[in-house]
Parts: structure tokens; C-alpha cells; sequence
């Protein structure tokens, strides 16, 4: 019987039995997932069979197909996936406009990910405590510019307690990624959704002001029916595998447009007869997201468009 796979330290794997007990597992051998070039052959979310071993740990032996995943480019110079995680069925990115600053190049990159799947995406804009009134305008800005591109938006304060209820409510019964920079506060989030849980709470360098990693390895939580999995802090957000041809498709208000154009192979970036460059000089699609879908499209992250707090 299949048993789902809750923390991935590396090496070895948290599974959790129907019945909640957790067997610490192995891979055996090489073994590798058909079709996925990844870091991470086995990541938080999976469902996987096990065998158990005299010593009381277990062997993986099989691993179910996943339904949707989170990736990103491993590092810098690699052509190699790395697998956030696994069955998702709502990710919440993080975002802090300070303390640290999360930029929108980051933040396209990881919906990207995510349209790729179809995965459901909440951006919650934590923080808000720590806001001056031209800060609190971006956030206003940045949260109507996603909400009318289709994605939900929360805002949240662990000191104040703002959106908590709010973001309990999206999660009953749901497996739920949360993802962003570290020092964002994924894992204070966490913490007051559930304050029995067990999850350090890290601060922020008070030099770089950058998060410090205080989850090092991946884990779900079980809540309301559901799950909560905390990953790791990510610093940039790559991608790798994706044609020119796809990318249109996974920003929605570009796809609105892709059957428009006067040519039907139109990528949106010099083709005459474009309607998606068209709507973007009509205001009708947002200038920034459009010069990120071009970085993204021509592999140049010298040309991340962002906004300016300044």
C-alpha cells in the first residue's frame, strides 16, 4: 500500500503509513524516476511503496506517478531540476517587500513553475506590520496588477495576526505548499496557522539584510484535514525546461491573447501583427510582467523587469 512521503533529508525519507506511524526510508540502489532528470529523485508529496528492513527502517521500491510538481534549475550553471515538491494542490508564495525584498522577476519565475502544472497559486504578502504608507501602496498595486491576472492574494501579519484565518480557510482539507525567500516568514506562517507545531523561527541578517535558512530540509505537516509542507528558502528561481512555444501559455493574460496574433507560431516578442505586443502598449497587459515573460523567453536575466519601491 502506498504511503505518502512527509520529509526529505537528502539521503533519507520521513513516510507516513495510513494508520500515522512514520517509517524512516532509503532508496535502493540507483533507483531513479523514469522521464525526471532531478536533484531529488524522491521529494515531500510523494506516494511511494516501501519495504521494511530487519533494523526497523524501510526500502523504497516504487514511486507513484506525481500529478504536478514545483521545479526550478538547481543552480546557476547546471542544466539539472530541482523538485520543491510534490501533489500539490495550493502553493503560497511568500512575498516580503522588505526584510527581504522579494522581486517580481522571482516572483514570475515561480508561477511559471507552477502554470505549468495548473497548480492554484496564493501570493501572501507577509510582513505587514513592518510597512511605511509607500509600501503599503506597492503592496495595493502589486495585489490589484495579480488579482486581475486570476491569482489570490492575502495579506499577513504574524505579529498582528492579520490574514491567519483567512489563509486556514484556503487550506482545510488541501495539501499546501509554502514557498518563497527565507526570511520571508514560511515558517512563522506556519507556526501561527498551527502554534503546536514544532518549527524554528529564524531572523533576519540584520548585515544583508537577508533571510537566514532556518528550514533545512522539506516537511508536511497533517492540518484540517490536509496537509502544510515548509521548504527550504530559495534564492533565484531558474528554469530551464520550457520551449519558447510553452512559455506564452503559462502567463494567463499572454494566453489570452496567443490566438490572436496574425501568425499562429507568434512567440510575442518582434513578430509583426502581434496582438499580445499590442496590448501591452494599450496598458492592457502590465509592461513589467510582459519584460519578464521576455527575459524568461530569450534567457537573459540581466533584462528581469521590477518595480521600484524608490
Amino acid at each position: 500500500m502506498s504511503s505518502l512521503v512527509i520529509k526529505s533529508t537528502g539521503s533519507w525519507y520521513d513516510v507516513r503509513q495510513d494508520d500515522g506511524t512514520v517509517v524512516q526510508c532509503r532508496l535502493r540502489g540507483q533507483f531513479r524516476i523514469k522521464g525526471i532528470k532531478s536533484t531529488n529523485p524522491v521529494v515531500v508529496g510523494d506516494w511511494v511503496d516501501f519495504e521494511m528492513e530487519n533494523d526497523g527502517t524501510g526500502t523504497i521500491t516504487k514511486i507513484a506517478p506525481r500529478r504536478n510538481y514545483i521545479e526550478r534549475k538547481s543552480t546557476n550553471l547546471s542544466k539539472i531540476t530541482h523538485i520543491i515538491a510534490a501533489n500539490i494542490d495550493l502553493a503560497f508564495l511568500v512575498v516580503t517587500l522588505k526584510e527581504p525584498r522579494t522581486s517580481l522577476g522571482f516572483i514570475d519565475r515561480f508561477l511559471v513553475s507552477a502554470e505549468s502544472f495548473r497548480i492554484p497559486v496564493c501570493l501572501v504578502f507577509n510582513k505587514m506590520d513592518l510597512y511605511d504608507d509607500q509600501e503599503l501602496e506597492m503592496v495595493d498595486l502589486l495585489g490589484a496588477l495579480y488579482k486581475n491576472i486570476g491569482y489570490d492574494v492575502v495579506r499577513t501579519s504574524t505579529v498582528t495576526g492579520l490574514g491567519i484565518e483567512e489563509m486556514k480557510a484556503k487550506m482545510e482539507g488541501r495539501v499546501c505548499l509554502f514557498s518563497g525567500h527565507s526570511g520571508t516568514g514560511k515558517s512563522a506562517l506556519i507556526k501561527s496557522i498551527d502554534p503546536s507545531l514544532d518549527i524554528r523561527v529564524g531572523e533576519i541578517s540584520k548585515q544583508h539584510l537577508k533571510g537566514k535558512h532556518t528550514t533545512t530540509f522539506a516537511e508536511m505537516f497533517p492540518m484540517a484535514g490536509g496537509f502544510m509542507m515548509d521548504t527550504p528558502g530559495i534564492k533565484e528561481f531558474g528554469l530551464i525546461q520550457y520551449s519558447k512555444e510553452e512559455i506564452k501559455d503559462y502567463f494567463p493574460e499572454i494566453r489570452a491573447y496567443n490566438n490572436k496574433c496574425k501568425f499562429d507560431n507568434c512567440i510575442h516578442h518582434h513578430e509583426p501583427g502581434c496582438a499580445v505586443q499590442q496590448a501591452v502598449e494599450e496598458g492592457l497587459i502590465c509592461e513589467t510582467r510582459y519584460q519578464n515573460y521576455l527575459s524568461i523567453l530569450l534567457d537573459d536575466d540581466m533584462k528581469v523587469a521590477d518595480w521600484q519601491l524608490e
